[in-house]
């Protein structure tokens, strides 16, 4: 049996003004857009992950530099030593969302203090456990609760979720079919 790795203590997010993310943002919009259009096939970007079963139903999650566990609760046959796949997905839509509200918000000049995104997602586990195979595997709804602090009118607000919603990469990704290929190999 492998052991699960003991977590790491969280890295902590440094602290960043107003200012300093109004400038950051810019900076990397100006760097992607003089990129993108000095040379369009710049914006095809390939992302690579891998993994490895640990545990019971454990995985390691390697992205680039950072590595992560995933697992599921007792009741899925995990230790629960981390969050699950379907929670991670739900945490990749959240952090996406809020990347992209603050990039319009500053594109736009519409004024974000704090943004905080709640999502709450329904999932049907007979398809998984294979007793109906007529429900989805995956979720079947997907409800997000953005709250953002601001001067800024409600109106204005409900402008820049039409436009993150549109350009949500992740977002995107839960509304829209993608295509999937799959290969087995034996070692």
């Amino acid at each position: 049996m492998t052991l699960l790795t003991a977590p790491s203590a969280s890295p902590s997010v440094p602290e960043v003004s107003a200012d300093e993310r109004a400038a950051r943002l810019i900076e990397a919009g100006s760097a992607w857009g003089a990129r993108i259009g000095a040379d369009p096939t710049t914006a095809q970007l390939t992302y690579r992950v891998s993994g490895e079963g640990e545990g019971s139903v454990a995985s390691s999650i390697r992205a680039g530099k950072h590595t992560f566990l995933v697992d599921e609760p007792g009741a899925l046959a995990g230790d629960d030593v981390a969050a699950s796949p379907v929670e991670y997905a739900l945490g990749a839509l959240i952090s996406c969302q809020i990347v992209v509200y603050r990039l319009y918000a500053q594109g736009l000049g519409i004024e974000v203090d704090d943004i905080r995104i709640d999502a709450e997602a329904d999932l049907d586990a007979r398809r998984l456990f294979g007793i109906d195979e007529t429900v989805r595997a995956g979720f079947s709804d997907v409800r997000l609760t953005i709250t953002i602090t601001g001067p800024e009118s409600d109106e204005r607000y409900q402008q820049l979720r039409e436009v993150v919603d549109a350009h949500c990469p992740v977002l995107d990704l839960f509304a829209n079919p993608t295509p999937v290929s799959a290969v087995v190999r034996t070692a």
